[in-house]
């Protein structure tokens, strides 16, 4: 057995333990303070980022300014500006339900510890899968996401980047539904957090099959960036490569080369505006034609 290489693929699984094992143990008043969940992921970004510098996959994803300050720019943008929105328009309405409706799962309370992280990981991992998989099969959603896929480098901070309809969208879940502890959905979006960042990390780390059947690793999730887009279309799971194996969009394979159409570079605007793009272009072309009949008339 290669020691050195045994040690580099356990990364993420080790990490991933830490992560949980910290929010399992953490005292009430650390769970309760947003900082330390802020902390947390900054903590693991910067681990993840330095091991690119010194475990490096791929040259031609190699860090540069540009893409470091475009990263940090959506990491923050996410923890503050989209995290609210989502509040707002997902987790305040299920919560307004919850409490009308009576619902209740006293049971899920009454889990141990890391089956209630298990439930929230798996509950919030289903609904991505399948709106991630949404996004791929239908064109306005595609436009939303299609930003994600235009990045021509995998890094750590890359999970993060995208347009923020997409961001807010792909964020949205119904684990507030769930009677568990806060320790543990800070525990499984903790997990979440650390394996989706491995996930589009530029480190030369591949985890063990115990760890890789059930959770996305660089391998699958670079053969969900390859640059046909057909070639997209598999491994929607953002954590849980599980959900693929389930339900049939599970592919074998790595990609080096990343991006979509002519692997150009979009510009935070670029991103931004994205989505509309078609929808100006139809209006020109129509506003276009109008003025060429009226000067046919004339």
């Amino acid at each position: 057995m290669n020691i050195r290489k045994f040690a580099v693929d356990m990364l993420p699984p080790v990490t991933l333990a830490i992560v949980v094992s910290f929010w399992g143990l953490a005292p009430k008043a650390w769970v309760e303070s947003t900082w330390t969940a802020i902390i947390m992921t900054a903590l693991v970004t910067a681990w993840v980022l330095g091991l690119e510098l010194v475990l490096e996959r791929h040259a031609g994803w190699r860090m540069n300014r540009q893409e470091f300050f475009t990263d940090l720019f959506y990491m923050v943008l996410n923890a503050t500006l989209i995290s609210k929105v989502s509040q707002l328009v997902g987790e305040a309405p299920l919560m307004a339900f919850k409490k009308a409706a009576g619902i209740a799962t006293p049971w899920a309370a009454e889990m141990p510890f890391l089956a209630q992280v298990a439930l929230v990981l798996f509950v919030y991992e289903f609904g991505q899968y399948w709106m991630h998989r949404l996004m791929h099969n239908w064109t306005p959603f595609w436009l939303t996401h299609a930003p994600h896929h235009h990045i021509t480098q995998l890094n750590a901070m890359k999970g993060a980047v995208g347009n923020p309809i997409e961001l807010v969208l792909i964020s949205l879940s119904i684990v507030v539904l769930f009677d568990v502890s806060q320790a543990a959905v800070l525990g499984a979006f903790g997990a979440t957090g650390v394996i989706s960042t491995f996930a589009h990390a530029n480190v030369r780390s591949d985890p063990p099959k115990f760890y890789s059947w059930f959770f996305t690793t660089i391998r699958h999730h670079s053969l969900h960036h390859s640059v046909p887009y057909e070639d997209t279309r598999c491994n929607y799971g953002n954590s849980l490569i599980l959900c693929d194996r389930i339900f049939g969009t599970y592919k074998e394979g790595e990609a080096s080369i990343v991006g979509q159409d002519d692997r150009r570079r979009l510009s935070i605007r670029e991103q931004w505006v994205f989505p509309f793009v078609p929808l100006v272009k139809a209006w020109q072309a129509r506003r276009a034609g109008g003025q060429a009949g009226s000067n046919g008339v004339a």
